[in-house]
């Protein structure tokens, strides 16, 4: 395919705007980095999945798609840093889901228990405009490996394949939506909790606002508008100001 030979080929706009997948840190990390790190922030010893059943998710969710190509669909941090080598990319809509800031993280990157932060999940209802990635069939085991370290340390996202249409086509993807089941997850948060939880909120890898502003700013730089995230980030850049 000429995609194999330039993973661009269709978003030329992309090349330079998504980083090298093997420079990635998701590569290296495994969940159990961080279990000092988070006993310390008050994480009870079951915080994550084992490695045992993070495998044994991966493979149920795999099983009957490891013959061909896989599409894996971005919407957040996947669609700019996917840590995941790609033979091709496109731009995608999702429909049925939106990007939504329902994810609370409170023993992680972006929050504490003091101060809950908040990320950005798929949720129920609307549509969703992102990336849609083409792993080849012989790099699928070692990317999908990668995934799921990366997306699925502890409960919070479920694992599922729905139809994406791209400008070429609908592909069927592998994507991550929010476990409404997981305590973690927020579905009916109001905008005042989510402007509360992303202005005071901060983690080890920085505050609750700069990966809002930063998640923001990549979107623009793909070309998608997301309304309703412009306006969550306005309403926490006032909230802030005050």
């Amino acid at each position: 395919m000429i995609a194999d030979l330039d993973p661009f080929v269709h978003q030329p706009e992309l090349r330079g705007k998504i980083r090298d997948p093997l420079t990635c840190w998701a590569r290296k990390f495994r969940p159990s980095d961080l279990d000092q790190r988070l006993a310390a922030l008050g994480a009870p010893p079951d915080w994550r999945y084992t490695d045992a059943r993070r495998e044994q998710m991966r493979r149920q969710a795999l099983t009957g798609r490891t013959a061909g190509d896989l599409w894996v669909f971005a919407y957040g941090s996947l669609m700019w840093d996917p840590g995941v080598r790609f033979a091709e990319v496109r731009k995608a809509h999702l429909t049925g889901y939106r990007r939504h800031f329902c994810l609370k993280d409170v023993y992680g990157a972006r929050g504490t228990p003091q101060a809950p932060g908040l990320l950005a999940a798929l949720d129920e209802g609307g549509r969703c405009d992102g990336l849609v990635f083409r792993i080849r069939e012989e790099d699928v085991e070692e990317e999908t490996e990668v995934l799921w370290r990366r997306e699925m340390p502890m409960p919070g996202y479920l694992a599922t394949f729905l139809d994406v249409e791209t400008a070429l086509g609908d592909v069927r993807a592998l994507v991550f939506i929010a476990d409404r089941a997981a305590e973690k997850v927020i579905p009916g948060i109001e905008r005042s909790v989510q402007v509360q939880y992303i202005r005071t909120a901060a983690g080890f890898a920085g505050s609750n606002l700069e990966y809002l502003e930063n998640l923001a700013s990549q979107l623009t730089v793909l070309g998608i508008e997301d309304r309703d995230l412009l306006a969550l980030l306005q309403d926490v850049r006032q909230a802030s100001s005050r």
